[in-house]
């Protein structure tokens, strides 16, 4: 496929009849730079299920506040306005996965589980934003599933069959990959910098410029997720870890059981979470 008809596509995803609502309202929402934390509390807390999906995903393991956070302002206000947007398309997302790609959100629960950990065993404040782009990292395959059905069917059959990687079948296929269609969703909606280099360079850390050090802990969250066979990323393998992100991670043997662990926690997460 053309690679500029491909992204003209996919950056008039608003306009497409095949987008559910939510995500064109979510769109607006999260590509408006004017807007303020107590608009985007007027919006979670005008639709209940987006309340209480908010509330028990902030609430979860994932998160790290068990049973702390009671409002939707008390969450907007704790976790900032760069958190709670792009938690506000993960939790949506999310949703999504499960209609489209069985077994792709147990691994984003999987890899935003295991990327906070990570993120905590390195001593970085921003463990929540982490968080969220272990969530988002696959945005990118959302939208092409949403979009290309068909296209895509072919590009997971033409991944067992020629027992490759999802992420080339869909360079040989779209002549992209969901990274990039990610990415451009990502500078579209004014996602903060270093959430658009995560979705942008999981698979390829080495090229990160704004997050190098969030983008090689979701490439190796990511990786180690699929390891556990936790979820369903597109494919049944295991990508090779980048070197110079493990090097960069210098994480030691009991920060990869711990990381480990978290991940076989999350078993059954999505049934508490209410999905």
């Amino acid at each position: 496929m053309d690679i500029r008809i491909l992204r003209q596509k996919i950056e008039k995803i608003e306009m497409l009849p095949t987008v559910p609502d939510v995500i064109k309202r979510l769109a607006v929402i999260i590509g408006n730079p004017k807007i303020s934390l107590s608009e985007i509390s007027s919006f979670i807390s005008s639709d209940p299920v987006l309340t209480s999906r908010i509330l028990k995903m902030v609430n979860s393991a994932i998160f790290g506040f068990p049973g702390r956070i009671s409002s939707v302002t008390h969450a907007v206000t704790l976790l900032g306005f760069n958190v709670i947007k792009g938690l506000l398309m993960g939790v949506t997302v999310l949703d999504l996965m499960e209609t489209t790609m069985i077994g792709l959100r147990e691994h984003s629960i999987g890899c935003a589980a295991a990327a906070r950990t990570i993120a905590a065993r390195k001593g970085l404040k921003n463990t929540e934003d982490v968080s969220v782009a272990g969530l988002l990292h696959d945005l990118g395959k959302v939208i092409l599933l949403l979009q290309f059905p068909q296209d895509y069917g072919m590009v997971l059959k033409t991944a067992e069959r020629k027992g490759m990687l999802v992420y080339d079948a869909e360079q040989e296929h779209f002549s992209e990959s969901h990274a990039t269609v990610g990415l451009w969703l990502a500078e579209k909606w004014q996602f903060p910098k270093h959430l658009t280099d995560v979705i942008a360079f999981h698979h390829k850390p080495g090229l990160a410029k704004d997050a190098p050090m969030e983008t090689a802990i979701v490439h190796l969250a990511d990786i180690l997720t699929r390891g556990m066979g936790f979820g369903y990323a597109g494919d049944a393998l295991v990508p090779a870890v980048s070197p110079a992100a493990f090097e960069q991670l210098n994480l030691s043997e009991e920060d990869i059981r711990d990381v480990l662990r978290t991940i076989d926690s999350m078993k059954g997460m999505g049934d508490d979470l209410g999905w």
